[in-house]
């Protein structure tokens, strides 16, 4: 008896032994319910979706079949809990003879294997506490350290950025499972982690074998009984038995058979059946269980299998080279061609080789389920697009249904004040000024103040057109905090040349804050072209209201290059910054979050200090207020050093507000203000008080990092990681308060609350804070003259 087949008979064994004692125990440690889950309903009066338009999927799969993209498939979606549409089309095995397809037939799910048993399995772990996301792996598996590998974590595994090949050859399988297991743990690095996205089977491998030496048992145990046996998934698992078999949709030929019934992945089946990146076989039905399961945040049925945090850290959009990725899922990637393209953002889903495809969009309370032999009989069939085509037609069907969950994924725009059609690409006002020849400035002599961020939409430095711009005299640039080029994190940064243009840069952040007598010699025009980042203490505004300032002085126009507020010109939250206290880091009576661009923000300094200044703002073309950077198709360059993606600008308006503590906030790190710590903090209970809060938008995971430079370099912090899982909910003045408040009541003489003032410019709000008021009460305080501050502003918005 060959050893595919002997570990089959055992583990159908003991599996179904197991079943036979669940009646008298829960499946799991976290099961609540007492008999186990039953399916979803099917609906009979669907609501909050346009069922009639989903009868447009047949005639797609039909499309399909008739140009042999697969032998037959089987469709289901499901919406607020219930099933809405499930059909079987054409055939389940077309050699050696025809059998139909059926609605029950059981599918190879190779790589949903992936995310549904190997990942789920881990983020279980990682809820019990056995492990942590940034564990290294080497930590669980010591032989992993070989080859330069002893740093790879294992979220990175999760995320296919730990530096790991695809696949590894075939002949690495050939003795055996042990020392196949052997082969993995000893291989090489491909690329230096984190640096790259490479989709790796042999990373979940890994994961899979992680899972079998953190519990003893194999990823095919553990997922049976910690997530398909507890939910009431009794036709999925590894290694199905011969009633499942006899249901299971036929895939390629090996060995001299048809393959049905029996992993088509050629590593999995050398690893007897049963691997971390392939292996498992389910039907529809029992996928809507799971499916449902992650949309009800970790429980169905009256069973639990994963905490609400850990389902949001999970499912949350990382940030990786070229896309976005879940632990474990797709969000956006070169792999979401068989995503629904009208999903929320927080939809997440994945695919397989065999033809499966599965998208859970929590926000529409929707899943689809695509499920095809597309490699029957010879491999060649294709089907992504058309399991996309119909995530699409499912999403549509209940944004046009219009329930108010979906409408709150595609909120209604404020007027387009631009007159341009919403289709247009966002202009920012460089690009406006280039389109139109530069005619505004035509004769001027003009002083520019600029850095690495002052770029045209195709990439030319704003100095480099106006300097070859005709009847336009570019005399001198200016340069901000960070230097000309956004690269220096020093106090005192001295005049340079621009390399490009040969002019000379005038520092504003040395010697003088502001523009000098000498510096302003032969310029009649201040030209201010710079990306802000939407918060108060983010000192390029303070830079533009002291030239504005001289320019008043001084009667030199000043005009600004206007650009969108990266983090949405909509969202504002207090506290407004205390009459009397302004400084270079808080320049006007501003909330932290202002909502403003810097054109709108250059029109409130003129209305409000200096009305006699002659300003001009070129707008914006295209760009509507309740956008995210993201949405505008403008390149994303670091607006400074520690700035390095749209997560921590959203993130900065209340991380920020901390780092002149003595805390760090990530700086001397990949991720700056995505997480915060200290030595003397104690990750878990912080991470563990935070999440409590169910503060919305945002997750708190316990880590340990090191930072290589400024405060705490070298030495080993304790904190957390702020995972955003839904931006569109995030207060992120609401998570630095609750941040604050946990520091001061659990670290009152480790953590120095007074310089958390420097920044806040708010008595109140600190009083509130150092008094250990409630999160509600401190934000109340911290929303006092936000009214006011918005009759203000109402006056100077341009969109």
């Amino acid at each position: 008896m060959n050893s595919y087949f002997r570990i089959f008979l055992l583990s159908s064994l003991s599996l179904f032994l197991a079943a036979e004692s669940s009646a008298a125990e829960p499946a799991s440690p976290q099961a609540a319910a007492s008999s186990k889950p039953t399916k979803l309903p099917v609906a009979t009066d669907a609501k909050g979706i346009d069922t009639t338009s989903l009868e447009a999927i047949d005639g797609l799969v039909e499309q399909a079949l008739e140009e042999e993209k697969m032998p037959g498939a089987v469709v289901m979606i499901g919406h607020a809990g219930e099933i809405v549409f499930h059909r079987a089309y054409g055939h389940r095995q077309l050699q050696p003879e025809r059998l139909p397809m059926k609605p029950d037939t059981v599918f190879d799910m190779a790589s949903i294997t992936k995310p549904v048993a190997t990942a789920t399995s881990v983020m279980i772990l990682r809820d019990r506490g056995e492990i942590c996301l940034h564990d290294k792996v080497s930590k669980h598996l010591p032989e992993f350290a070989a080859n330069e590998k002893q740093d790879i974590t294992i979220e990175q595994l999760l995320l296919h950025v730990g530096g790991m090949i695809p696949d590894n050859s075939l002949s690495e399988y050939k003795e055996g499972r042990d020392k196949a297991v052997e082969n993995l743990l000893n291989i090489g690095l491909n690329y230096e982690p984190g640096k790259r996205f490479r989709y790796s089977d042999v990373g979940f491998q890994i994961l899979g074998e992680l899972v079998h030496r953190v519990t003893g048992k194999t990823v095919h145990e553990f997922s049976q009984e910690a997530i398909f046996q507890p939910l009431g998934m009794q036709e999925t698992g590894y290694l199905p038995p011969e009633k499942l078999q006899e249901r299971a949709a036929t895939t390629e030929q090996r060995e001299g058979r048809w393959m049905r019934g029996e992993v088509h992945d050629p590593r999995a089946y050398a690893m007897d059946g049963i691997a971390g990146h392939a292996g498992l076989f389910s039907t529809a039905t029992d996928l809507a269980v799971y499916a449902q399961m992650m949309i009800n945040q970790g429980a169905y049925g009256g069973v639990s299998i994963l905490s609400p945090a850990t389902v949001r850290t999970m499912t949350a959009g990382y940030s990786v080279p070229q896309g976005q990725r879940g632990l474990g899922w797709d969000k956006r990637s070169g792999y979401s061609s068989n995503r629904g393209a009208t999903m929320s953002p927080s939809a997440f889903g994945h695919g397989g080789f065999t033809g499966t495809a599965m998208w859970i969009d929590p926000e529409l309370e929707l899943f689809v389920i695509f499920l095809s032999n597309r490699v029957h009989p010879n491999g060649k069939g294709s089907v992504n697009p058309l399991a996309g085509a119909i995530g699409t037609i499912a999403a549509d069907a209940v944004l046009a249904a219009g329930d108010e969950d979906a409408q709150a994924v595609k909120p209604v725009k404020p007027e387009n004040k631009t007159g341009k059609p919403d289709t247009e690409p966002v202009l920012c006002g460089v690009d406006v000024l280039e389109r139109d020849g530069a005619e505004l400035l035509r004769g001027r002599k003009i002083g520019l103040i600029t850095n690495h961020t002052g770029v045209t939409r195709s990439g030319k430095t704003t100095g480099e057109f106006l300097a070859k711009a005709p009847a336009v005299n570019l005399v001198a640039l200016f340069s901000p905090e960070h230097g000309f080029a956004g690269k220096l994190d020093q106090s005192d940064i001295g005049d340079t040349i621009d390399p490009v243009t040969g002019v000379k840069v005038f520092s504003l952040y040395g010697a003088s804050r502001k523009p000098t007598d000498e510096s302003l010699e032969g310029i009649d025009t201040l030209v201010f072209d710079i990306q802000d980042i939407g918060t108060r203490f983010y000192t390029y505004i303070s830079t533009m209201g002291g030239a504005m300032e001289v320019a008043a002085e001084k009667g030199i126009r000043f005009v600004v290059l206007d650009r969108p507020n990266p983090i949405n010109g909509v969202d504002i939250a207090g506290p407004v910054l205390d009459e009397g206290e302004q400084t270079f880091v808080g320049y006007h009576t501003l909330p932290v979050r202002h909502g403003m661009t810097t054109g709108e923000l250059a029109k409130m300094l003129k209305s409000e200090k200096y009305p006699e200044l002659d300003l001009q703002v070129i707008e914006c073309e295209g760009w509507q207020r309740d956008e995210y950077f993201d949405a505008t198709g403008l390149y994303w360059i670091n607006p400074s050093p520690n700035m390095r993606n749209l997560n921590q600008a959203i993130l900065y308006p209340g991380i920020g507000l901390l780092e002149y503590t003595n805390l760090s906030v990530g700086r001397g790190t990949d991720t700056p203000f995505e997480h915060i710590g200290a030595p003397w903090i104690d990750a878990g209970k912080l991470a563990s008080d935070l999440n409590a809060l169910d503060l919305p938008g945002v997750t708190f995971i316990p880590e340990r990092f090191t930072p290589e430079s400024s405060k705490y370099e070298g030495e080993v912090c304790e904190g957390i990681q702020i995972l955003i899982t839904d931006r569109e909910q995030i207060e992120p003045l609401q998570v630095g308060f609750a941040i604050a408040l946990a520091l001061h009541r659990d670290y009152p003489e480790d953590w120095d609350m007074k310089p958390y003032a420097r920044l806040l410019n708010s008595s109140k709000t600190y009083q509130a804070i150092d008094e250990l008021q409630s999160l509600e009460q401190v934000r109340e305080v911290a929303a006092q003259g936000m009214k006011e501050f918005k009759q203000r502003r109402d006056k100077h918005l341009l969109y």
